[in-house]
Formats: C-alpha cells, structure tokens, sequence
C-alpha cells in the first residue's frame, strides 16, 4: 500500500469556520466501558490497560479491571456531562457499539444534551485485527444499529482503537458514513482517494490516554498545560491565515476521576477564555463545515 507523506505540501486550504475563526476544537469523550475485553463477559483475556497493567493471568476473571471501567460510567460521566453542560460546549462521543447497547440511558442522556453519536466499533478492539471483510461488516452493522437505538441518532462519524483494516473506510462509505477519525498525520480534515469518505483527523497526544502512559501526564496540570501550548501554537498560525483542527480526547474512566477532572475542568475554562477567537464543535459538525468551504 502506498504511502502519502505529503499530504497539502505546506499549502493548506484557506479557509474560515462557520463563526469567521480559523482554528475549530473538538472535544471527544470516549465511551467504552463495557465493551472493553474481560473474562467475566466471556472473553478469552482481561483488557491489561487500566489504572495498573493487570498481573491477573490470562484466562481469569479480573474483577478489578472490571470495576475500573465500571467507575467511568458510575461516576466519571456524571461530573463530565455536567461540567460540559455548564460550559455549554458541546463534544462528540465514540460510543462502542456494546457499551451504548449495555447503558442505553446513559447514551440517550448524552445525546439528549446535544453531544454527538459517533460509532467507536461494536468493541474496544483494532479494526486491523479482523479476518475478513464480512465479519468487520457485520460487527459494524451491529455497532451502528446499537446506537442508534441507545441516542435515537444514527452515527455518521467513526474511530476505533489502534488502526483501521484494509476494508474499513470503504465499509463505511457504503453505509453512508461521513468521516473516519483514524487519522493522526494532518492538523486539517482531508479526502480518503479510495473510499470519498472524509478524513477528520484525530490526536492521541492532546489525550488523557497519556495518564495511563509511562512516558505521559502525571498530574491534572501538565495535560492543561500541554492544551494551552497546542493552542497558543494553532492559534498564532491561524493568525498568519492558516486553518487548524485541534483535537483533545477524553475517557470516562480516565479524566472521570477527581484529580485528573481538575484537567477537564481547567481545559474548558481555558476554551472559554478563548471562544471568540475559536469554533468549538462536533466532528460531524466540522466534517461539513469543511465540505462547504473545500467541495
């Protein structure tokens, strides 16, 4: 498979989004809990990323990993629904196929608050893992169904864990699908040559993930600190006309708990600081805003 490197070669569209400014944020909060593999759903093995890496062998239950998970969505997703509530910012979110479908009433509750339903595969798993086109196409069928019968909307955006398979994006686009999010190589959103589906690129950087890292963020203040660098970065370019995409990505389970949601607080009110001068929105959202400015 051939490899793009040069992408726009330096010469980004210029472009403006909807509210005049040139550099848009999406916030993702990823929904997965549930969908995670564990022992105790019948799964061969445990998911080993958590708090700690799980010492459980393989082939056991690990009722601590379990519960790790299980706090995103008893108590994580209560204090960052509100805290986007009162922002009034609105975020995309990744729902697992199986997750939506296991909490149904805390999928509709986000989406009735008008964040966006985005599908993240039926599991938490590598899209690149599959066999075969035809068990990818029934498990994305699956996970689309799920969600729309959780929010009542039916996902046009998609992302999964790790990396796509070689069928994906061309799966997506025949079900009608807007964008992929499994793009790390661009600060705009970009056309997909072999499928027409739009590449809305994603970040793992800007990421709470990197609490779960070794080589990440320790306490709550550095990933506020890292955002505000990203942004003073993105919003000087976008001063010498060039448009940006900054994404920030957030974890029930992750940026849920009390020391790290002082990040998810200090972000928002850094963004709010910020709003005149940024376009805040969903990725669907985004995905047409840049259609209409780049047809």
């Amino acid at each position: 498979m051939s490899r793009d490197l040069l992408g726009y070669g330096g010469r980004w569209p210029d472009i403006r989004w909807p509210n005049g400014a040139r550099l848009a944020v999406s916030l993702v909060v990823n929904f997965e809990e549930g969908a995670e593999m564990q022992v105790g759903d019948g799964d061969p093995r445990s998911e080993a990323i958590g708090e700690v890496v799980s010492v459980v062998e393989p082939g056991r239950p690990d009722p601590g990993q379990e519960q790790i998970f299980a706090y995103g969505l008893r108590a994580g997703i209560w204090r960052i629904a509100d805290a986007l509530e009162r922002a009034r910012m609105p975020a995309t979110i990744f729902f697992c196929g199986r997750a939506a479908e296991r909490s149904p009433h805390l999928a509709r509750m986000l989406a009735e608050r008008g964040h966006e339903a985005a599908c993240h595969g039926w599991r938490w798993r590598p899209h690149a893992d599959y066999a075969d086109r035809q068990a990818e196409a029934a498990d994305l069928d699956r996970s689309t169904a799920a969600i729309e019968r959780a929010t009542g909307e039916r996902p046009v955006g998609f992302f999964c864990r790790g990396a796509e398979s070689p069928w994906t994006r061309q799966l997506l686009a025949e079900r009608g699908y807007l964008y992929t999010s499994n793009g790390f190589d661009d600060d705009l959103p970009y056309r997909d040559p072999a499928s027409g589906l739009l590449v809305v690129p994603y970040a793992l950087d800007t990421n709470d993930m990197k609490f779960f890292h070794p080589n990440g963020f320790v306490r709550a203040g550095e990933m506020v600190d890292y955002v505000r660098d990203a942004l003073d970065v993105l919003e000087a370019e976008a001063e010498r006309v060039q448009a940006r995409l900054l994404n920030i990505g957030f974890h029930l389970r992750i940026i849920g708990r009390p020391a790290r949601f002082k990040a998810f607080q200090a972000i928002l009110d850094e963004l709010g600081r910020r709003e005149g001068r940024l376009w805040i929105a969903r990725r669907g959202d985004i995905a047409r805003a840049f259609l209409d400015a780049c047809p």
